[in-house]
């Protein structure tokens, strides 16, 4: 698979390739999601019998009948009225005003000097009632009834005012609101011709007096009515269709009001709602964003960013999947059956085959998917306890599993992960506030313990087959490889002791320098083992392996010789390919010395005036492509150079040590990796310290 995903990738650069994948990724999650926020629908029609008992699949408000139960509120809701005291104080005042305008147009005839006719004491009077009529009181009088209060005398129209005054005020004293008004002139005009004694036609006016005096006392206070109508409607708790609620049972017939209920809940054919469909497309749009600005930021090789985005796209897919079947066997349990679902699974095999942002990245985004997949219950968006489950369980497998270097080290952090599991399961029971008994409690126990182990057993399971799938060389993988048990390792201590001291020296020098500059430390490490497997052909013709001072190139030509020097990385790799070992450790060895020039021979054979070309002396590369193996081919011309070193002081360690790395500038064999001139500085004192440390001077011992 790896190398047609190679031939894919030189047809088309990353960025394509990048939204492919996600694209694909995407509409897979889409169809798998789709199911689970589309509700099923039923091809009925009103006054027909129902094919099935139908249940509500979701809670939802039912506006309509929420509508109708506030209107009844607001109906029962009782008017606020406001009493007038200042009405009584005002009529008792135009009552005895009225009268005084009679006593008052009496009392200007009687001083008149000459004698004032009634029809002129009439239209003076009826010219004051209207002054009090415009403004105050609608008085309307005959002429004849204001000729009878004006015959009275004046003890009568006194007599008139106090009785009247008293009837009128022990009227209004008392709330009259505007439908009540008329009954209460009526009693008052009663009152003032069954109890006062005057004249009939001075009883009527005086009784139309008494009945424009009571008017409204009470009145409706409009904002504080409409204050306690909004309070009212503000009490009425929605209406809800409940998930789970029989709507029309089987064999019913279904009315008017259950067919309206259907159709709210989307639950008859040509009323889905695509609402939850867009919203699934929202979701997947912005994690699909998420991840393509993860991978379009990621500053490494394009080979590792490559795997790395087609392992955590398959393994998002695969939670995906693993969720879908979980939902769609949920029906048939009781209890929560999401929580058996692995949640540390996604996080690990991405933090293994990835690295940390990746793993919470898709941590986040398999929560946020398993909420939708597991949702249930009222207005439920996201099923929040199991999106939280999956990122507490998915965090602490991340944050227990800083350094693997064992896969034991899975199952530990697998057992870290049950009990957080188990921690949240427990708050979870506790908030719901429901009784449970041993046997509900045991089967959500188990659930944490299979989620917890099932994340670590399936992460273990699964990752040989996707480091196998995409060449991909992981932490777990790295350490395996360095085990002194390895055949090629014990090949080369057997065969060839001084190459593997010379290897772990080496090993030693690269893994420094690498972590300084930022660099993979352990793969340069491991890198460094296998990097002379390839002398392993012919041991004897490598100084670090020969004994007793017998050099075999002394009797040979310097061609035949650096032929055989150079093969040692050819042949290497060949025997790294022969072990299926990760392209990684077999490009270490093609690339330590890249196309340098093999100087001893190549001047051996200048010395003995041969004519030859220089290609035949320069190793076939290529040149270091990674930043490890330009470390790695630094540390080993270092440590076979300082070794072979008379006395080395920290002097002559430095300028040789900048001697190697200015050689190494000089002949372009940085060219092709991402190396700068900054990490070289810090390559350079790193290796002069480690090797300070190495070679350092001994004290020297008496004799005995």
């Amino acid at each position: 698979m790896d190398k047609t995903i190679d031939k894919i990738m030189k047809l088309i650069n990353f960025r394509y390739f990048l939204i492919i994948v996600l694209l694909i990724t995407g509409v897979l999650q889409f169809f798998l999601m789709l199911g689970n926020v589309q509700g099923r629908t039923y091809d009925v029609k009103p006054l027909q019998l129902a094919p099935d008992t139908i249940r509500s699949t979701k809670t939802i408000e039912d506006s309509y009948k929420t509508e109708q139960e506030k209107k009844r509120i607001v109906e029962e809701v009782n008017p606020v009225y406001v009493y007038n005291e200042a009405i009584v104080t005002q009529r008792t005042a135009i009552v005895t005003s009225l009268f005084d305008y009679v006593i008052s147009v009496k009392k200007e005839a009687a001083a008149s000097d000459k004698e004032v006719p009634m029809e002129e004491q009439v239209k003076q009077l009826k010219k004051k009632f209207n002054s009090i009529d415009d403004n105050e009181i609608s008085i309307a009088l005959s002429d004849e009834q204001l000729t009878a209060l004006l015959s009275l005398d004046e003890k009568d129209l006194q007599y008139a005012t106090t009785e009247l005054n008293d009837y009128v005020k022990a009227t209004l004293e008392n709330p009259i609101r505007d439908n009540y008004v008329e009954d209460e002139r009526n009693a008052i005009e009663s009152k003032v011709r069954l109890r006062m004694n005057l004249n009939s036609k001075a009883l009527d006016a005086v009784a139309q007096i008494a009945r424009s005096s009571i008017v409204e006392t009470e009145t409706l206070d409009d904002a504080q009515t409409k204050k306690l109508i909004e309070q009212a409607k503000s009490n009425v708790e929605p209406t809800r269709i409940l998930q789970g609620q029989i709507i029309v049972q089987e064999g019913q017939i279904i009315d008017t009001e259950m067919y309206r209920q259907l159709e709210l809940l989307g639950m008859t054919d040509g009323k889905s709602s695509m609402k939850p469909v867009v919203g699934i497309l929202l979701l997947i749009l912005l994690q699909m964003s998420f991840m393509f600005i993860l991978f379009e930021r990621w500053d490494s090789d394009m080979r590792k960013k490559r795997n790395a985005l087609l392992v955590t796209a398959i393994v998002y897919s695969i939670s995906i999947v693993l969720m879908k079947i979980l939902s769609i066997i949920a029906t048939d349990f009781d209890f929560v059956i999401a929580f058996f679902y692995p949640t540390a699974l996604a996080t690990m095999l991405v933090r293994l085959l990835a690295n940390d942002r990746a793993a919470v990245l898709v941590t986040v985004m398999t929560a946020a998917s398993a909420g939708v997949i597991f949702q249930e219950g009222y207005s439920s968006v996201l099923q929040m306890e199991i999106a939280l489950y999956i990122i507490f369980g998915g965090f602490a497998s991340l944050f227990f599993m800083r350094s693997v270097e064992k896969r034991t080290h899975i199952l530990t952090a697998s057992g870290i992960v049950t009990v957080v599991n188990l921690l949240f399961i427990l708050f979870y029971l506790l908030m719901t506030q429901a009784n449970y008994g041993m046997k509900e409690l045991g089967v959500y126990a188990i659930a944490a313990a299979v989620s917890g182990f099932m994340s670590g057993t399936l992460t273990m399971g699964l990752l040989p087959f996707f480091e196998s799938a995409f060449g991909i060389l992981s932490t777990l993988r790295l350490i395996e490889l360095s085990n002194p048990n390895h055949p090629l390792l014990k090949k080369l201590l057997v065969e060839t002791p001084g190459t593997y001291h010379h290897s772990v020296m080496v090993a030693n020098l690269a893994e420094a320098a690498c972590e300084e500059i930022g660099a993979d430390g352990l793969l340069a490490r491991v890198g460094c083992y296998y990097h002379d497997v390839g002398k392993t052909f012919r041991p004897t013709f490598f100084i670090e392996n020969q004994m007793a001072g017998m050099n075999p190139h002394d009797a040979m030509p310097p061609e035949k010789s650096a032929e055989i020097i150079i093969a040692h990385t050819t042949d290497g790799a060949d025997l790294l390919r022969k072990h299926k070992m990760p392209d990684e450790i077999i490009d270490i060895a093609l690339q330590h010395h890249g196309s340098s020039l093999l100087k001893y021979f190549w001047f051996k054979a200048k010395e003995e005036g041969k004519e030859l070309d220089e290609s035949l002396f320069r190793y076939p590369g290529p040149k270091p492509q990674t930043t490890e193996a330009a470390v790695i081919s630094v540390a080993d011309s270092v440590e076979a150079a300082v070794r072979s070193m008379k006395e080395p002081t920290p002097e002559k360690i430095r300028k040789l040590v900048q001697s190697i790395i200015a050689d190494r500038l000089n002949d372009n064999q940085f060219d092709e990796c991402d190396i700068s001139i900054k990490q070289l500085k810090i390559i350079e004192e790193v290796l002069c310290e480690t090797l300070n440390g190495i070679f350092h001077s001994r004290i020297e011992y008496p004799k005995m």
